[in-house]
């Protein structure tokens, strides 16, 4: 697996491929010559020869991919470029090809105009990455390369071209129907259960009594595969089977607590999905992910009734810090008056709120503090939109798949991890599999979809 590293930050990019093609020396940050360089394009050009097989085509990717394996960061970086920038579709064609259809609209001819269309537009990079997947490794091998290359998209726009391609071909190949979903349990093999140790994002796993707890009888663990990464996990789902909707989670995480009674268990609660292949980044797996556990679940157990999450707000306290003061503006006299006596000030700034809930586990039940934490928190998760969805990470996700907010609670992750994230709140998110078309509707006509208590703390 080739290792995620950040390259050097440049302040500019340097020459485009097309100039170094033509050039007869290389500057000095650039890590091909132009004579390595166009003998590296020549050998990515003859993998989409349209006069060699699948299997021939195959066999000389599996060739590049392992001339980069031994490439250094730079000129791994030199073939992200040729890819994006040497790939594309071509323009005289595709302007052709425009102006058929155009002319066609209406006509006859419209449908087959339309196909021309759509095969002008395609450019030879998606080719070039279909015989990439061909040979054994070749998915692996992208799915590392997209992961390499991320970091390097926020200082060099040109490789964008060939990360939405990237994105576009993964959505593809790793659609939720065509992944393997096993269940992960103790008794699972020591090699996979230590990847649930390292891929774990959202609650670390200290040791391995904390992982045997989280695959003890009253929990159960998920896994989705895809056939040609067999036991490389892609995402891992962790369900803990109780009788309400949890609060918090420590006592889920708690390796002393009495396991519950499975079979009598009503509620199951998705605590913890963690994506473990960066080189998937902006693949959405969809609503099938979570439907596909819950007919799981609902095979093995029957009385099971409700799903929710307990889930972190990661973006909470940044977004907090840089919108208090807006927050404030939209309390009336007397909430602000009671507020600011509270924080001891005449008018409540945002400096001083802040600073109040900077100890928020501590805030008495009754706090005017507190209570407006709580607020900020429903209007962030439940208001905060950029581009149409929400800010949240977490929330975009679930909100996307059709749940709705349910709940908001008070020292939900009191763990220093959880308090950074969000001063300790977590939220849960109810999946109701009758409204979730409805869900997304509303999402989609720009209203979060959330319950009545949430509504009623919004500011």
């Amino acid at each position: 697996m080739i290792a995620v590293s950040t390259p050097a930050e440049r302040t500019a990019p340097g020459r485009s491929t097309r100039e170094r093609l033509k050039a007869t020396l290389r500057k000095k940050e650039e890590a091909l010559s132009p004579r390595v360089l166009r003998r590296t394009l020549e050998e990515l050009k003859a993998i989409v020869d349209p006069r060699v097989s699948e299997v021939e085509g195959g066999r000389r990717a599996m060739g590049v991919a392992s001339w980069y394996a031994k490439a250094s960061q730079e000129e791994r970086r030199d073939m992200w470029l040729l890819m994006s920038e040497q790939f594309v579709a071509d323009v005289q064609k595709t302007k052709a090809a425009q102006a058929q259809y155009a002319a066609a609209v209406g006509t006859s001819d419209e449908a087959v105009a339309e196909v021309r269309l759509r095969r002008a537009t395609v450019s030879p990079r998606r080719r070039l990455l279909q015989r990439f997947s061909a040979f054994t490794e070749g998915i692996r091998f992208l799915v590392d390369l997209r992961a390499e290359m991320l970091p390097s998209l926020k200082t060099d726009k040109r490789l964008q071209a060939l990360d939405v391609e990237m994105e576009y071909m993964f959505s593809t190949w790793f659609d939720v129907g065509f992944l393997d979903l096993r269940r992960i349990s103790w008794d699972s093999p020591a090699s996979l259960i230590e990847k649930l140790i390292r891929y774990e994002a959202v609650h670390d796993i200290k040791s391995w009594s904390d992982v045997k707890n989280r695959l003890d009888s009253d929990r159960r663990c998920y896994g989705f595969f895809h056939p040609r990464l067999p036991d490389e996990p892609l995402i891992f789902v962790e369900v803990a089977l109780l009788d309400s909707i949890a609060g918090g989670i420590t006592p889920l995480l708690d390796e002393a607590a009495d396991a519950t009674q499975v079979h009598k268990a009503t509620t199951a609660i998705f605590y913890s999905i963690s994506n473990t292949q960066a080189g998937l980044r902006g693949v959405s797996f969809g609503d099938s992910l979570i439907k596909r556990v819950v007919e799981t679940l609902k095979e093995e157990f029957p009385r099971l009734r409700t799903f929710a999450t307990l889930s972190p707000i990661p973006g909470f306290r940044a977004w907090l810090g840089k919108n208090a003061a807006a927050a404030l503006t939209r309390l009336d006299d007397k909430t602000r008056l009671g507020l600011g006596r509270a924080l001891g000030q005449d008018v409540p700034t945002a400096a001083g709120f802040l600073a109040a809930v900077e100890d928020a586990l501590n805030l008495p039940e009754r706090s005017p503090v507190r209570h407006m934490l709580l607020r900020c928190a429903a209007h962030y998760l439940g208001q905060a939109m950029d581009d149409g969805k929400p800010v949240d990470a977490v929330a975009r996700f679930h909100l996307g798949n059709g749940a709705r907010i349910e709940r908001i609670n008070w020292a939900g992750d009191p763990s220093a991890k959880g308090v950074k994230q969000s001063y300790g709140l977590m939220v849960n998110y109810v999946y109701d599999l009758r409204r979730l078309d409805r869900h997304r509707s509303m999402l989609a006509e720009g209203k979060i979809p959330a319950a009545g208590d949430i509504e009623h703390l919004y500011l």
